[in-house]
């Protein structure tokens, strides 16, 4: 079942000007020797571990997704200038799901999810993402958006059917179905999860009525850039 956002989500997601890598200002990090700097770095692994949070590389932004059909990572990147919203067809698109998970649960078992912690690893989008989960879903994820502890991307990839360089935003959120058998600790990665979750009422999904445009980039690239946040 798809759900509109209400007002007060409309009123975060008006902010969002960098959804999933995407903006028109250059990202900012705290101060250095802050103790936000400090916790965000303690946060990012080194090349042999799991990949999480955004890298500046040159102009762009490089962040870890879900391959959509096989669940497997990959790598998506956003040149910092890039139009926001993309200027494609409304046939012309494919959905880019960001799944938010909400505290306590433990679907990322001993990895990292996408992008961690509000601001976290992510800060041009984790909080406006995470106010959309608190805006909706109070009851799962609570009152607090900096409680949120995380989320992933889901994207179809290049030579597939459902590819398209626009991406349209939709956001999933764990229902209090999830909560009470257990769904929340289930970890989404690929379309045919997502599907099952709201088709069993563990989840629903918010269409956040926008596109940009990414491209799916090397592994190596993504190492070689430096954390943002």
């Amino acid at each position: 079942m798809k759900y509109e956002f209400d007002v007060r989500a409309l009123a975060v997601t008006c902010a969002l000007v960098l959804a999933t890598g995407c903006t028109g200002d250059t990202p900012t990090a705290p101060a250095a020797g802050s103790t936000g700097l400090a916790a965000s770095r303690a946060m990012i692994p080194a090349a042999s571990g799991a990949a999480t949070g955004e890298r500046l590389v040159g102009n762009a932004a490089v962040e870890p997704a879900y391959n959509a059909d096989t669940g497997e990572l990959m790598y998506l990147l956003t040149p910092i200038k890039a139009p926001l919203p993309s200027h494609a067809n409304a046939h012309a698109v494919s959905p880019l799901y960001i799944v938010e998970y909400p505290a306590g649960s433990t679907a990322a078992g001993d990895g990292h999810f996408n992008c961690e912690g509000v601001p976290g690893n992510c800060p041009d989008h984790a909080g406006d993402l995470a106010g959309v989960a608190v805006a909706n879903m109070q009851s799962v994820y609570g009152d607090d958006p900096t409680k949120v502890p995380g989320h992933d991307h889901i994207g179809d990839p290049p030579g597939k059917p459902d590819f398209n360089v626009a991406w349209e935003v939709v956001v999933v959120l764990f229902t209090d179905q999830a909560v009470t058998d257990g769904a929340v600790n289930n970890r989404l990665t690929t379309d045919a999860q997502i599907d099952a979750a709201v088709e069993a009422g563990d989840a629903i999904t918010i269409d956040l009525g926008f596109a940009f445009n990414c491209s799916v980039v090397p592994e190596s690239l993504y190492w070689r850039g430096t954390p943002i946040g």
